[in-house]
């Protein structure tokens, strides 16, 4: 479970191809920190640390990682955000991430907005997952690359985002440009809700 607050960039180093999986090795400041087993999230992607050595750390991502997500996109020198696990005896600062990313969009529109900037995302209309709780209201929640937001002017298959300057620095949001694909995760109480109409 995570917060969709990033704590920091991890930046690829290795990527080795392994039948339908690839394995990431990666480097930030928490590498002595971490734990075999312990759950990372990567662009909002939860996996798995399966090899740490000195100041770098593995994780592994799966087909079905890589057909939901932009992890097979990723280059070595590529910015990654990452979050560790959620803490239970702190502040829930986000909204409940739970690191499993729906689908990728696609960056459409960056506008300036004095000082912060908008981006516009679009994604795969598909009216039986919106059904499942695939979809975006305005003022919901909404994880872009693992950050936590706030959903502006969604429609069927867009939705905007405001990012704020520390979060364009502190977040890979620095790199993303017109044409670039994001991870998402739609809020995990829209889907229950949404589960549980279906269900009538």
């Amino acid at each position: 479970m995570f917060s969709g607050i990033i704590e920091e960039f991890a930046t690829v180093t290795n990527i080795r191809h392994d039948r339908e999986n690839i394995d990431l090795t990666l480097t930030c400041s928490f590498v002595n920190e971490l734990k075999i087993d312990q759950s990372v999230a990567h662009n909002g992607v939860c996996l798995t640390v399966v090899a740490i050595d000195g100041n770098q750390y593995t994780v592994t991502a799966m087909k079905e990682t890589l057909d939901r997500s932009n992890l097979g996109l990723l280059k070595v020198g590529d910015r990654v955000n990452v979050e560790r696990s959620m803490l239970m005896n702190g502040r829930l600062d986000g909204h409940i991430v739970q690191g499993h990313v729906d689908a990728t969009a696609r960056c459409v529109e960056m506008k300036d907005a004095d000082g912060s900037t908008y981006f516009t995302f679009e994604y795969k209309a598909d009216k039986e997952m919106a059904q499942r709780g695939y979809f975006t209201v305005d003022k919901g929640s909404v994880t872009v690359n693992g950050v936590s937001l706030t959903v502006c002017n969604p429609t069927d298959n867009r939705f905007s985002v405001a990012i704020i300057p520390y979060t364009m620095e502190h977040t890979n949001f620095c790199d993303i440009k017109v044409g670039s694909t994001v991870n998402l995760e739609f809020d995990i109480i829209g889907k229950y809700i949404a589960r549980l109409s279906a269900c009538r």
